[in-house]
């Protein structure tokens, strides 16, 4: 069913994080006993005084980020998404009220880490970041949008929440020539009959599913939401108002995450008929990312059937 190059999200990561950091001597890379896992070591190789494991101690760690931008460093957490959330208090407290310049780039999301088990897969991350004030959440859809990405949002100043995965990475946007920017989403397909949104590695699904509604004479526009906040209201609202109907594809609770937070700028901007994609539940152990993906039909072939249903 796979096409296209798979590539290591966090390898790419690891690799780009050394790069930025020979540009800008400010760049402190942070992780809490994580940094083989995260390729953040990376960075310890080439930078061994801006590199800090504060061990299995995630509040610490955020306070510690906290401390360094408020001296007018770029501290960079590296670290599991899930792992991270232990210290959304800190999270809240520490960086999010002070809107200090901290960039958390977190690892494994979703159902990324497939072998530890759902205590190991965040699907809320999202909805327990974006409602945090003066924080942006911002998810890339493959490798290259990490190349693309990252660098402008280490540039940006004040708090994100970037999102990657782990080794699947199907190669969406490789060929597409875009510049990424913060509160700015993109049209990887056009259509007129149908929108489907999504973020992440799934807009692969996204894609698969907008070439086989093709089939059936059903034209799928496809949006890359990277930006989840702040969102890009006007390019919602414009393929609201031209296909009349919405299909949300995530790799997150259906709850508070990108579907929500699309619909939170139609319920305001444009109403129309939408359907949601993504998780209901707690994840499971399985060999790959991939084979949760399709166990809970947040996949291609969900999109497919909710649209369908929206064309009735």
């Amino acid at each position: 069913m796979m096409q296209g190059s798979i590539l290591s999200m966090r390898d790419t990561l690891g690799k780009l994080l050394v790069e930025l950091g020979e540009k800008d001597p400010d760049i402190i890379v942070m992780t809490a006993d994580v940094g083989d896992s995260t390729r953040a070591s990376k960075f310890k190789e080439r930078f061994s005084d801006r590199y800090f494991n504060v061990g299995i101690s995630e509040q610490d760690l955020v306070n510690f980020a906290a401390g360094l931008s408020a001296v007018g460093k770029k501290p960079v957490v590296v670290n599991f998404a899930m792992f991270l959330m232990r210290a959304w208090e800190q999270i809240r407290n520490s960086i999010a009220r002070m809107n200090l310049n901290v960039k958390l780039v977190v690892t494994h999301s979703g159902y990324s880490d497939s072998g530890d088990g759902s205590s190991h897969q965040a699907l809320e991350d999202i909805a327990l970041m974006r409602t945090l004030p003066n924080f942006s959440v911002v998810i890339p859809a493959d490798s290259a949008d990490i190349r693309r990405g990252l660098p402008k949002i280490l540039q940006h100043s004040g708090p994100v929440y970037y999102r990657v995965g782990r080794e699947y990475s199907p190669q969406i946007t490789e060929n597409m020539d875009y510049e990424f920017e913060i509160g700015k989403s993109y049209v990887l397909r056009e259509g007129s009959d149908i929108t489907i949104i999504g973020a992440g590695v799934l807009l692969w699904d996204a894609m698969k599913a907008a070439e086989e509604l093709e089939k059936k004479g059903i034209s799928a526009a496809v949006i890359n939401i990277s930006s989840v906040k702040p969102i890009d209201e006007q390019t919602i609202e414009y393929y609201a108002r031209k296909t009349g109907r919405i299909v949300t594809i995530e790799e997150h609770s259906i709850y508070g995450g990108v579907g929500s937070a699309v619909a939170e700028v139609v319920v305001k901007k444009y109403p129309v008929p939408m359907r949601f994609v993504g998780a209901t539940t707690f994840g499971r152990s399985a060999r790959s990312q991939r084979d949760l993906i399709d166990f809970y039909k947040v996949n291609y072939e969900s999109v497919i059937k909710e649209s369908l249903e929206l064309m009735k």
